[in-house]
């Protein structure tokens, strides 16, 4: 088991990992930061499709990852340094203690993505989505409900964003996506690929409980507040989740798991 340490803040070789909440802001070309155990496992297993760059752990964390450091020796560099200097590194006190930097997966479209047509499939599309907090509770929703991809319109957040990561519990990193342009083209090639495209408004006709979902379904969801536009609601079939009298509507990733369950 080969681990490298880091005893200063401003070595070259954690460049990468210096300064993480001003970098979640400017961006890091390519790459991101995964945090925490639960996710850092995922980025190195088998099944991400992201790919790992290197590890940076703080001291007492490692023998707990050592099947992980085991696992990519070879593939990625494994760093670690005591508390402090991995607080000075980060910016902030880190206290999960381990951290991940990996290589974004190139960006697809549906035609790359999306199961074939002659397939049954199960997809989640979204528009208008810029809260990292509910990008990362839809990608949870898709990967633990079996969602074959998940497909974003241009308007989307970065799902790669690292509390978007987190939240997701590492699904980002390995579910499929597809990245579309308009939510109307995104609309039109789902339904090219034979997909009917239900879309969840709390103004649609049809209560989920009562739909019977096509071999090909892909789920539509829209940003809290908005919602989905009224032209691509006109475009799709119609579902709402039937709410108390006072109420409206639910958190957008508690909608999306409540249909992908359904379906």
């Amino acid at each position: 088991m080969t681990v490298i340490t880091i005893d200063r803040p401003d070595d070259p070789r954690i460049a990468a990992f210096r300064d993480i909440r001003e970098r979640d802001l400017t961006g890091r070309e390519g790459l991101f930061i995964a945090e925490g155990a639960v996710i850092v496992r995922q980025l190195a297993s088998s099944h991400a499709l992201a790919r790992p760059r290197s590890l940076l752990l703080a001291a007492n964390r490692v023998e707990a990852m050592r099947d992980v450091i085991e696992g990519l020796e070879g593939r990625a560099p494994v760093y670690a340094a005591e508390q402090g200097v991995l607080d000075a590194i980060a910016g902030f006190a880190l206290h999960r203690g381990i951290l991940g930097l990996g290589q974004r997966p190139p960006r697809h479209g549906m035609e790359a993505v999306v199961p074939s047509a002659a397939a049954s499939a199960l997809v989640l599309a979204a528009s208008g989505i810029g809260n990292h907090d509910n990008m990362g509770g839809l990608f949870r929703n898709a990967a633990g409900f079996g969602a074959d991809a998940v497909v974003l319109d241009e308007r989307c957040c970065d799902p790669f964003y690292r509390k978007a990561i987190r939240v997701s519990a590492g699904a980002v990193l390995r579910t499929p996506t597809a990245y579309a342009g308009s939510a109307g083209a995104m609309v039109e090639g789902l339904m090219d690929q034979g997909f009917e495209v239900v879309a969840l408004t709390p103004t649609g006709g049809e209560p989920l409980s009562e739909m019977t979902p096509a071999a090909r379904t892909a789920v539509l969801v829209g940003s809290e507040g908005p919602g989905l536009e009224r032209r691509l609601i006109e475009r799709c079939r119609a579902v709402s989740i039937p709410m108390a009298a006072d109420f409206d509507s639910l958190n957008v990733a508690t909608a999306a798991a409540l249909a992908l369950h359904h379906v």
